[in-house]
C-alpha cells in the first residue's frame, strides 16, 4: 500500500557516510576541553576593552543529512551533495556558565563548471549575538598527526595591518592570570593548548578541514553578516578555522577518534582588529 505521506527517503548510513567524503567521520557526539580568548568592549566599566580568557568544556554534536541536497542549475546542470548539521555548546570549565551555542551545517560540495571551481567544503553557522557566517575551503588527508602552527593573539591596527604597540592595550596580554590547566604562553599562542593535549599520542591519520570567510572559490568569497548593534560596537569581520579529525592509537583502549580545532574571528572596534581565538580537543563518544 502506498503511504499517503510524501517524504524524501534517506540512503543507508553506510552509503551516506561514504558520500560525505572528508566529513564522514563527523557524525556523532564529541566531548572535551579547550581554551577561549576574546578582547571585548567594556564601556559599561568605562574601560576601552576587557581581555576575557576561559578554560572550556564543550559538546559538539553532528548528525548526517541522509538524503541528497539538490541545487538546481541554470548555467550548468543540477548538482547534488550531502552534509551534516551540528550543534556546538561551550561552557566555562571553572564556573560552568554558558559561553557559546551555535547551530550550523557542514556541506561537501562537488566540483562545478559554473562557476569553475574544484570540490570544496562549506560551513554555515548562526550565533545568538546576531551573526551569520559562510566559510568555505578544502580538505586533505595526511599520514600521522597534525601540523599545528602558532596562533597569534596580538591585536592589529585596522588601518595599517600592523601589530598594536601601545602598552596600555598589550598589558592585559601579559598580566591576566591563566585559568587552571591552561599552559603558560597560551595567551600569546592559544594553540599551545592543542599541542600539549596531543603530546605523547600516537596519531596514525588526520583529515584536515581548512575554511575561511575570506577564501575565494569559483571567484566568490563567503562572509559574515551582523545585526546593527554588533556592526557598530564589535564588528565581526572575518573568521578562519582549521579542524583536524584524528585517528589515535592507544595501547590500552585501542583506536579512538579525536577532533581538534583552532578558530580565529577578528572583531573590529576602536579601529583595532582583535583576534578572538577558540581552541578545543574533543573525543568522539
Amino acid at each position: 500500500m502506498t503511504s499517503p505521506i510524501a517524504f524524501r527517503a534517506s540512503a543507508s548510513s553506510t552509503t551516506v557516510l561514504a558520500d560525505l567524503g572528508p566529513l564522514q567521520d563527523l557524525p556523532g557526539t564529541w566531548v572535551g576541553t579547550g581554551f577561549n580568548l576574546i578582547s571585548r568592549p567594556d564601556k559599561h566599566d568605562n574601560q576601552k576593552f576587557f581581555l576575557e580568557i576561559n578554560s572550556t568544556i564543550e559538546t559538539l554534536e553532528f548528525a548526517q543529512i541522509g538524503a541528497p541536497i539538490p541545487n538546481r542549475g541554470s548555467a550548468q546542470d543540477d548538482i547534488f551533495f550531502l552534509g551534516v548539521r551540528y550543534l556546538q555548546q561551550v561552557s566555562d570549565a571553572v564556573t560552568k556558565g554558558g559561553l557559546h551555542v551555535e547551530p550550523g551545517l557542514w556541506l561537501n560540495l562537488p566540483a562545478t563548471t559554473a562557476p569553475a571551481a574544484p570540490a570544496s567544503i562549506v560551513r554555515l553557522a548562526t550565533i545568538p549575538h546576531g551573526d551569520a557566517l559562510l566559510a568555505q575551503g578544502n580538505a586533505l588527508e595526511v599520514a600521522g598527526g597534525p601540523q599545528i602552527q602558532p596562533a597569534n593573539s596580538t591585536p592589529i591596527t585596522h588601518a595599517t595591518g600592523m601589530p598594536v604597540t601601545d602598552p596600555d592595550y598589550l598589558r592585559p596580554f601579559t598580566t591576566t592570570p591563566l585559568p587552571p590547566g591552561i599552559p603558560a604562553g597560551a595567551i600569546a599562542n592559544p594553540n599551545l593548548v592543542l599541542t600539549e593535549a596531543i603530546q605523547g599520542q600516537k596519531i596514525t591519520e588526520t583529515v584536515v578541514l581548512v575554511i575561511s570567510t575570506t577564501n575565494v572559490i569559483g571567484g566568490h568569497t563567503g562572509g559574515i553578516q551582523n545585526i546593527p548593534f554588533v556592526v557598530d560596537n564589535a564588528d565581526a569581520v572575518s573568521m578562519s578555522a582549521i579542524f583536524w579529525i584524528e585517528k589515535v592509537q592507544d595501547p590500552e583502549i585501542g583506536e579512538f577518534m579525536q577532533l581538534q580545532y583552532t578558530q580565529t574571528i577578528l572583531l573590529n572596534f576602536l579601529d583595532i582588529d582583535w583576534p578572538h581565538i577558540n581552541v578545543a580537543t574533543l573525543v568522539k563518544q
